[in-house]
């Protein structure tokens, strides 16, 4: 693949790369720097890209694998034992409910899910198929099936609102 091949697929998933990003860092700062270190990842993996999954399947699995291990570096671990602290943080940020209030307030709870989990979620919210979410993650797909069901109830606790009741 050329350069100039390379930079056209970049530009074309694009928005793959951002979500991962968006995911795995907090900061601009830390999203910028983990853009760069995907894209260096990439480049090095496409001469090893053989062609048997899809290319956005791929492409995931470089950027997952990438955003994880940097994620590991900087052991950024919630104890599930400070979900009610979370909870109160995110509820403060819920403030008049529209939809996109609503829509930062999951990605602030999706923040404080495990990497895995957090992989998962996004695959999920792009309408991947199971097949191909094992196909990404490396996890047979009963497998995937219990873990998203448990990271949808571990996400409603985070998000649930004290105004609310729940």
């Amino acid at each position: 693949m050329t350069q100039a091949e390379f930079v056209q697929l970049i530009r074309e998933h694009n928005g793959l790369i951002q979500k991962v990003c968006n995911l795995y860092a907090a900061t601009l700062q830390d999203r910028q720097d983990l853009y760069q270190e995907i894209i260096i990842q990439l480049w090095r993996a496409v001469p090893k890209f053989r062609g048997d999954s899809k290319l956005t399947t791929w492409m995931y699995r470089v950027a997952l694998n990438t955003a994880i291990s940097d994620y590991r570096k900087q052991q950024r671990i919630v104890p599930m034992a400070e979900i009610d602290l979370i909870n109160r943080e995110l509820a403060d940020h819920d403030k008049g409910g529209d939809e996109e209030e609503k829509l930062k307030l999951m990605y602030d709870a999706i923040r404080y899910l495990s990497e895995v989990e957090k992989a998962l979620v996004m695959l999920y919210l792009d309408d991947k198929p199971y097949e191909e979410m094992e196909d990404i993650l490396g996890i047979n797909q009963n497998n995937l099936r219990v873990k998203m069901n448990r990271i949808r109830e571990k996400l409603r606790q985070l998000t649930k609102a004290e105004t609310y009741g729940t």
